[in-house]
């Protein structure tokens, strides 16, 4: 099986280690030639984790994405949400529709107003039995100190999940796998919604008592909604779904929960999102979630405040106090 990676983050970084460790040759797209060139140089990725090191002799970096394509079976995307479409416009990309691919995308993307497996089926006509997932609850940079994490690959294919699940494994990452690509990524969507809205709380000087009924809370919203919008048999108490929510509501490596500090102490939306270096995609989501929220008219005033502070410059002092009424 030939695998290649298309990004350049910390996620696309992370997975890239792991996938290093058990196939020969990973081939990789990054926009930049000067990351091109110093992993291909030095093993090292100069603008995300640069603590990683890769073995040059496994790598094929490039620019030219319809290179890796062509070269690749399977293809892991991990492009942020806000820069997908726009990345695959500009890069003319043909053939997707035959090969197997995996987001690590976390968010909705805008354009098509959609979550990335809906947005791949209809851009690139990518058949569903052959769309999968990559999801937490694992944060890239403890992946980078080979801290013990745990993955779940998610797709329709039970074949294509197992045999990809296989190249995750290493000593220090365990991969289950699902059938549940939808929920997955709805939940991965609202997990980073959630963990604004606890880093707002946080900002805004609420403590540990409060930030727990809060994500307490935010489970039951993402259990309603997941059953709303695609309705079958899962466990959103599952490391997918409540696993993932906890450890981007309550890190410190969590960018969303980062911009939710930041817009809770004080900072206006646009200026926390231009201080940060890296995308929170809850920003993007939240607005996405509201959207489709209109016509599913489910009961989730955790994450329609956090839209309201977000996107209708409502007060995050105001927006919290009137949610703490409808928690319980």
């Amino acid at each position: 099986m030939k695998v290649g990676i298309l990004g350049s983050g910390s996620w696309a970084t992370a997975i890239a280690k792991m996938l290093c460790q058990n196939v020969d040759t990973l081939h990789w797209w990054v926009r930049s030639e000067d990351t091109a060139e110093e992993l291909m140089k030095y093993g090292h990725n100069p603008r995300y984790i640069q603590s990683v090191s890769f073995p040059q002799h496994k790598l094929d970096v490039t620019t030219d994405m319809q290179k890796v394509v062509d070269a690749c079976d399977v293809l892991v995307v991990a492009i942020p949400s806000l820069y997908l479409h726009e990345v695959f416009q500009n890069s003319a990309v043909t053939g997707l529709d035959s090969k197997v691919v995996f987001s690590a995308v976390k968010g909705m993307v805008a354009e098509y107003d959609s979550i990335p497996a809906r947005y791949l089926h209809k851009a690139f006509d990518i058949p569903y039995e052959n769309i999968g997932m990559i999801c937490g609850p694992c944060h890239a940079e403890e992946v980078a100190r080979e801290k013990l994490s745990y993955l779940t690959v998610a797709c329709p294919n039970e074949a294509h999940a197992e045999e990809f699940a296989e190249l995750l494994e290493t000593r220090y990452i365990r991969v289950q796998t699902s059938d549940d690509v939808f929920g997955a990524e709805l939940a991965a969507v609202l997990k980073n919604v959630y963990a604004i809205a606890a880093g707002i709380a946080h900002g805004l000087g609420y403590g540990d008592n409060f930030i727990s009924v809060l994500v307490s809370n935010a489970s039951q919203e993402m259990k309603r909604f997941l059953a709303a919008v695609h309705e079958i048999d899962r466990d959103v108490k599952g490391s997918p779904y409540l696993g993932d929510l906890l450890v981007t509501a309550y890190s410190p490596h969590s960018r969303n929960r980062t911009l939710g500090t930041m817009v809770g102490k004080g900072y206006t939306v646009k200026s926390a999102l231009l201080e940060m270096d890296m995308v929170a995609e809850g920003y993007t989501g939240s607005q996405g979630i509201h959207g489709m929220n209109q016509k599913f008219k489910v009961d989730i005033p955790i994450a329609e405040a956090a839209y309201r502070i977000l996107h209708e410059k409502m007060a995050p002092s105001i927006e919290m106090r009137l949610l703490s009424d409808e928690l319980s």
